[in-house]
């Protein structure tokens, strides 16, 4: 009878999980990365255009004050948040090879670690409060603490997703939470409900996420076995924690110290300016990686193939980063007006300083998803030790002239640091100086053509048209340049169109790679 039960679950497990070997015909790969990343895209922009509508929405109903005291209680769980998985959901999609025992035990471990972390996050509540001298922020606090138990019951699930490079159900699960998410912030702003509204709304994302994803991976764990793999699996995820960790310091030490020394209402402008600069990056690098990981991953024994499916992938981020800085470099004053108010219009020149962080971290953040995935996570580890203490002094340097001066400390780090950073992640990994500079210099060039039509745009037409139509008519104008010498005179034409055209024709099996 227990021979037959152990046989059921195994047959069930083989029909949800499939082949757990890591290996995939060439063929194969690629179209599952072209459907995968044309899906991302389109994910891309539906999440782009559902975080520009409910900004728009919410800044006109709650105020810097409410911004400022969500940050606060952000900044603490996501520091908890970087151990969530122990880094065992990468360790699940980089490996090679895995068992169905393997899973069931990295689960259990991150239901274990969810719960402690959420006792942890609770407990230092009353801390939180008094460091910030707000009692508001004690049940804030302990209700996101609720947050970490519901990632935790699907970490490996969507870890399985990945692996099975099922990119677009990971893309609809994202899309359905943002949703969700949105409605129920709108709709406590709109009765009144204040901060309440930003902290159910980041309640509700793994909530949806994790219910959603159950059903796309219907995969049940079984009891944990300790084997001695797992040994080299979390020693793999324990140093990508202990990265993770790093780099959150020194990129949010900014909101600890303004919170701290300015207040809720500083820190709540600077928040602002810095999703608006950061955020669609953000999106974009973790969506693009989300893809490129799991394949490059699967492309470890194939060094040529992967250097040039990452060189590709680069090349992406850094173009649809470009535009991002252009707005923020030429059109801050109305963006700001125009996304958040005429009550926000000191976030303006944060977001304008900020833009020079935005194109660093396009520059050097995916060379992240290499070193991962050819297993050296000790090296990104060393990087992340380098950039912490620049980056952290940089901040307190601008620290005195409030979120502005933070702003232009944050990215006079960032540029002392990008090129040595490259040079220091691409040593070794088959990239050489001239593969980096041809998949970056044309998306830079046509920037630096698109950002002066623009300037020059708003220096003839600033007086004449008000905000709004001002912003519309030179990002259009902007961005048509960019993008008209960037696909036809420089020659990407062919990268976007192979990117999307699958996406509407999914059952295309693509050649091979020579």
């Amino acid at each position: 009878m227990g021979d037959s039960s152990e046989a059921a679950i195994r047959r069930r497990d083989g029909e949800v999980l499939g082949d757990l070997s890591g290996s995939a015909p060439a063929a194969d790969i690629k179209r599952k990365s072209v459907r995968g990343g044309a899906a991302t895209m389109l994910g891309q922009g539906f999440g782009m255009a559902l975080q520009i509508g409910t900004t728009f929405i919410l800044a006109r109903l709650l105020s810097p004050t409410d911004y400022g005291l969500q940050t606060m209680v952000l900044t603490l769980t996501a520091i908890f948040s970087l151990f969530k998985d122990a880094g065992l959901s990468v360790a699940t999609v980089q490996r090679e090879t895995i068992t169905r025992e393997h899973i069931s035990t990295l689960f259990w471990i991150n239901l274990a670690l969810g719960a402690a972390l959420a006792i942890l996050v609770a407990a230092s509540a009353p801390f939180l409060a008094a460091f910030y001298k707000d009692p508001r922020l004690l049940w804030l606090t302990v209700a996101s603490s609720s947050i970490f138990l519901f990632n935790s019951l699907s970490v490996q699930h969507k870890a399985l997703l990945d692996r099975a490079m099922r990119f677009s159900a990971g893309v609809k699960i994202d899309m359905l939470s943002a949703t969700i998410g949105s409605v129920i912030a709108i709709v406590m702003a709109a009765l009144g409900c204040g901060y309440w509204s930003l902290i159910c709304q980041n309640i509700s994302l793994p909530i949806v996420g994790t219910v959603a994803t159950w059903f796309a991976m219907p995969w049940m764990p079984g009891r944990p076995r300790w084997t001695p793999e797992l040994r080299s699996m979390v020693r793999f995820g324990g140093t990508v924690t202990l990265n993770g960790f790093v780099v959150y310091v020194a990129y949010n030490t900014e909101k600890i110290l303004l919170g701290r020394f300015w207040g809720p209402g500083a820190l709540g402008l600077y928040s602002r300016a810095y999703q608006l600069a950061t955020l669609p990056v953000q999106q974009l690098t973790n969506s693009v990686g989300g893809v490129v990981f799991p394949v490059l991953s699967r492309m470890q024994g194939d060094p040529d193939r992967l250097r040039r499916f990452y060189l590709k992938s680069h090349s992406i981020v850094v173009s649809m980063t470009v535009p991002v800085v252009l707005g923020c470099v030429l059109f801050a004053d109305e963006i700001v007006r125009t996304m958040l108010g005429p009550k926000w219009m000191a976030a303006a020149a944060v977001l304008r300083l900020l833009a020079p962080t935005v194109m660093v971290f396009a520059l050097v953040n995916p060379l992240s998803f290499l070193l991962r995935a050819t297993g050296q996570v000790g090296r990104s580890l060393k990087i992340a030790l380098v950039i912490a203490p620049v980056v952290i002094l940089g901040i307190v340097a601008g620290l005195g002239h409030g979120p502005s001066g933070v702003a232009l400390g944050y990215s006079a780090a960032m540029v002392v640091l990008a090129v040595p950073l490259v040079a220091w992640a691409k040593h070794g990994t088959g990239i050489t100086t001239r593969d980096y500079w041809n998949c970056i210099k044309r998306p830079l060039l046509c920037g630096a053509l698109g950002a002066s039509v623009g300037w020059l745009f708003k220096l003839a037409f600033h007086n004449a048209l008000t905000p709004i139509p001002l912003l519309i008519l030179g990002l259009t104008l902007s961005f048509a340049v960019y993008a008209w010498t960037l696909l036809f005179v420089m020659g990407q034409k062919n990268l976007y169109y192979d990117l999307l055209s699958h996406l509407f024709r999914p059952n295309r099996l693509l050649p091979v790679e020579s």
